[in-house]
C-alpha cells in the first residue's frame, strides 16, 4: 500500500488484516436492541482527524507543550465522537448497507487525549417506511462523565450482507518538529544579509521573498537590474523594497556577490540561477573568494521522520572524489556545524561499504585512518567511528547483531560519504523515499553558501536559510 504524504505530515502505511463483518437487517432489528464502540484518543487520532478535516486550530493540535507541560489539550468532541457514532452505525448496528440519514448530539464536555470513550447507540423506534430506525446515542468517559449525548436516524438494510473488512493501515505520522525547532532557533537572531548571485528566474525570487517574509534574511539582489524587475513584474513578485547591484551576466554577478561578502556587506552567499560551478569558482578564488584554510565542503541536514534525530550527511555537492586530507576537512566542518546548531559532541559515522578494514576498499583504510587522527586531536569536537555500513551507523540493533561495540554505532549524527555519488544519492534516497526534509549549506569558506536548485521545496529552502543565518551569528558572535 504506498505511503501518503499531505499538510507537512508524512505517513508510512502497513496494512494489518481487518475481522469480516456482517450485518443485521431492518427485520432482524428490535427496539432496545444496542452495540457499543470503546476506543481510547490518542494523539496521532487528533493528527489524522486534523489533517483529513482542516483543522489547524491551536487548541486541538498542540496535545504536549514545548516543555512537556499541559499534557491534556482537548479536541472538540463533535468530529471525534461524532466519527465514533457512524463508525458503530456502518460497523455494528445495523452494519454494512446502513445508511445514516440525520444525527443529531449535543456535546457536554472535551475529550482529551488519553480518555477512552464508550459509545452506545440504542434502537427506541422502528419505521417500516423506508426501514428506518431511530437511535438513542451517548458518549461517555472513562469515568462516567457523559461527553455527548443525542439522537439519530438509520436506514437499515433489507438484505443480509457479510464481507471480509478492508485492511486498515497502520499509520506513522511526522511534522518534523526538528526542522520546526531549527526555524525557531533562527528567528530568534537579528535577520542576516545575503547576497544572491544572479536571481533571475521567478523560482529564486520568490524563495528569496519566502525567506524575507520569515524573518531570516535581508537580502541584496546581484545581477541585470533589468532582467531582474522583469522577471519579478512577470511573476507579479513585489521586489520594490529590495537592493539590486547592477551586474551585466552571471559570471559578474557571482564575482561581485562574492567580493560583497568578503567585504562584509553581506553574511551569507545566496546562489540564483547559475550554475553552481559558477558561483563556486569565484567563492574559492584565490585572491579574491571566500577560501580560509579549510577544504570547502557541503552537508546536508536531514530529519527523517523515522530517526530520532536530526542527521548530517557530507559531503553530497561539492568534492566529487576527496582524498584522505579533503576528509579530514570535511569531517572537521560537520562537526563545526553539528556545534552551532546545539550538538556539542556530535557522533560521526566514516561510512563504507562494510564495517571492517579492507586493503582493496579504499573508503575503509580512510575511515581508519581519519578515527587516528580523531584520537590524535586531528579532528576534534566529535565522537569520530569507521568504517561502519550504513545500517550499523544508523540501527542499535543491527550494530548489537554484527557485534559493533561503539558510541557512534547505531547513534550516528553525522554520516561521512566516501565520495560525493554515494553522498547525492544517500541524502536524495531520503529526502524522496523516506520523507526527509532537507537543508544544505556549503561549509568551510569565510562565510555560508546556500546552494538552492529549483527542484528544492519551500521548506528546503527556508531551512537551508535558517541554517546559514545560525552560522553567520555564530561567526558575528565570534568576531565581537
Amino acid at each position: 500500500m504506498p505511503g501518503l504524504s499531505a499538510g507537512g505530515l508524512n505517513m508510512d502505511l502497513i496494512s494489518t488484516r481487518a475481522a469480516p463483518i456482517e450485518n443485521r437487517t431492518f427485520d432482524e432489528i428490535a427496539v432496545g436492541d444496542s452495540a457499543r464502540l470503546t476506543r481510547t484518543l490518542s494523539a496521532q487520532d487528533l493528527e489524522l482527524f486534523a489533517l483529513a478535516f482542516g483543522d489547524s486550530n491551536p487548541s486541538h493540535l498542540a496535545p504536549f507543550a514545548a516543555d512537556g507541560s499541559d499534557m491534556r489539550r482537548g479536541v472538540a468532541p463533535g468530529v471525534w465522537g461524532g466519527a465514533l457514532i457512524a463508525s458503530l452505525f456502518e460497523n455494528k448496528l445495523p452494519g454494512p448497507g446502513a445508511q445514516v440519514l440525520s444525527q443529531n448530539l449535543v456535546y457536554m464536555a472535551p475529550i482529551h487525549i488519553g480518555d477512552t470513550i464508550t459509545t452506545t447507540a440504542t434502537v427506541r423506534g422502528k419505521f417500516a417506511e423506508g426501514a428506518r430506525l431511530a437511535f438513542d446515542c451517548s458518549c461517555v468517559n472513562q469515568t462516567g462523565e457523559r461527553v455527548s449525548a443525542g439522537a439519530a436516524m438509520v436506514r437499515a438494510p433489507r438484505e443480509k450482507i457479510s464481507r471480509a473488512g478492508i485492511d486498515l493501515p497502520d499509520v506513522r505520522l511526522s511534522r518534523h518538529e526538528r526542522f520546526g525547532a531549527r526555524l525557531a532557533q533562527a528567528l530568534r537572531l537579528p535577520p542576516a544579509t545575503v547576497a544572491v548571485a544572479h536571481p533571475c528566474d521567478a523560482t529564486t525570487l520568490a524563495a528569496v521573498i519566502d525567506v524575507v517574509q520569515a524573518g531570516l534574511v535581508t537580502p541584496i539582489l546581484v545581477g541585470p537590474q533589468a532582467k531582474i524587475r522583469a522577471v519579478a513584474e512577470a511573476a507579479k513578485l513585489d521586489i520594490s523594497g529590495f537592493r539590486i547591484v547592477d551586474c551585466p551576466h552571471s559570471h559578474a554577478a557571482a564575482a561581485r556577490a562574492v567580493a560583497l561578502v568578503r567585504a562584509g556587506e553581506a553574511e551569507v552567499l545566496m546562489k540564483g540561477s547559475l550554475h553552481t560551478d559558477e558561483l563556486m569558482h569565484e567563492a574559492v578564488a584565490l585572491d579574491t573568494g571566500l577560501r580560509t584554510e579549510r577544504r570547502v565542503s557541503h552537508a546536508y541536514i536531514l530529519d527523517v521522520p523515522s530517526y530520532p534525530r536530526p542527521l548530517f550527511i557530507t559531503d553530497a555537492a561539492i568534492n566529487i572524489a576527496p582524498t584522505l586530507e579533503d576528509k579530514r576537512d570535511i569531517v572537521q566542518n560537520a562537526i563545526d556545524l553539528a556545534h552551532a546548531l546545539g550538538e556539542p559532541a556530535p557522533k560521526v559515522a566514516i561510512l563504507a561499504a562494510v564495517e571492517t578494514i579492507n586493503p582493496a576498499m579504499r573508503a575503509t583504510l580512510d575511515a581508519a585512518a581519519l578515527c587516528k587522527m580523531a584520537d590524535r586531536g586531528q579532528i576534534t569536537g566529535g565522537v569520530v567511528e569507521g568504517p561502519l555500513a550504513f545500517d550499523n551507523a544508523v540501527s542499535e540493533r543491527s550494530a548489537r547483531d554484527k557485534g559493533i561495540l561503539s558510541p557512534v554505532a547505531g547513534f550516528a549524527d553525522i554520516l561521512v560519504a566516501p565520495d560525493l555519488e554515494a553522498g547525492n544519492m544517500l541524502a536524495k534516497q531520503l529526502v524522496f523515499l523516506a520523507g526527509a526534509d532537507a537543508a544544505g549549506v556549503v561549509l568551510g569558506a569565510r562565510a555560508p553558501i546556500v546552494l538552492t536548485s529549483r527542484a528544492d521545496s519551500r521548506r528546503t529552502k527556508v531551512g537551508s536559510c535558517a541554517v546559514a543565518v545560525i552560522m553567520a551569528h555564530g561567526r558575528r558572535s565570534a568576531l565581537g
